[in-house]
Formats: C-alpha cells, structure tokens, sequence
C-alpha cells in the first residue's frame, strides 16, 4: 500500500478531536493498511488518523511486535470501558521523536471497538496493549504522551519539545 507522513509535534491537527466513523468503506479500509504500512515503516507499535492528519476515530497496534503469530489490527471507534491498576513505563511517540517519558497509565482494560468488518468488539487488554490502546486513544482526542507527565519531566525535556514544535508549527 502506502506509507504516509507522520505529523509531529507543533501540527495543530495532533491537538483536534478525532471524529467517529459513521461507515466502514473501503476508504477507512484502505487508509487502514495504509496506516499499518506508516506504523511499521516508522518502526511503531501504534498509530493514530490524527498522526496521519485524518481526524477520525481510528488507530492501528502491531501486536505482532508483542508476538510473532500475532497481527497488526485497526481499532475504530475505540472506548475504554472500564481501567483498573497503575504502572509508570517509559513512552515515546512517532509524532515526538526521539522523546521518551515515564508515564503513569491503568495496566488493565475492558474495550469496545468495531473492525474493519463492521464487528462490535469487546475484550480485555492488560500490559503492553493496554498502554498501546490509551496512547493511541489519547490522540483521537487531542491528547499527547507529555499531557500526562509531572512539571519536572516536562521541564527537562522542554528543550527538545521546543525544537520540534518549531521545525513543525503551521503558520
């Protein structure tokens, strides 16, 4: 398929709420396997429409990256319906490269989501996907990775926030 530019930081999309898809043609099919295509290309595990400049309700996960026998799955209209348990790990995200944080974030989920085939999916995710399933969501709704760390992480990597939002600002 195609890769597709990833927008960084300083875009104004990455801060717009994404909106939900109203029908699963072969356009969301399609941009889809395009986003999988960006995601691996970029060496991601997830990816969001909004990193994409698509402002809708949609984000690819590798789960391959976690296990082999595993694929890569687009999750649309995705909700968290329940979180529970707390755990700081270190994130990144295409979109700010080369910056990486300690967030703290629930380790265990219950999720709703359609799939490309129009199926209404509810499972549980814990570890890894879990974090992967808040990260993308975040964006779907204008939120980034360094919304959700203390004023001294933030302070420390400001400098580098600073250079790629002005690489990247929209005048």
């Amino acid at each position: 398929m195609a890769v597709l530019p990833v927008i960084q930081l300083g875009h104004n999309s990455l801060r717009k709420h994404a909106e939900n898809i109203q029908e699963i043609d072969d356009d969301i099919r399609t941009l889809a396997e395009n986003m999988i295509d960006t995601m691996r290309a970029y060496d991601g595990i997830g990816l969001a429409g909004p990193q994409v400049n698509v402002l809708k309700r949609i984000f690819v996960i590798d789960f391959q990256v976690l296990n082999e026998e595993d694929e890569a799955e687009a999750f649309i209209n995705p909700v968290i319906l329940s979180a529970e348990g707390d755990e700081a790990m270190e994130e990144g995200c295409l979109s700010i490269p080369d910056v990486r944080a300690e967030v703290a974030r629930p380790t265990k989920l219950i999720v709703q989501y359609e799939t490309l085939d129009g199926n209404e999916v509810k499972a549980e995710l814990d570890g890894l996907p879990a974090r992967v399933f808040q990260h993308e969501l975040d964006h779907l709704d204008g939120v980034l990775f360094i919304d959700k760390i203390s004023f001294l992480q933030k302070k420390m990597i400001e400098p580098q926030l600073q250079k790629i939002r002005e690489a990247n600002s929209l005048t």
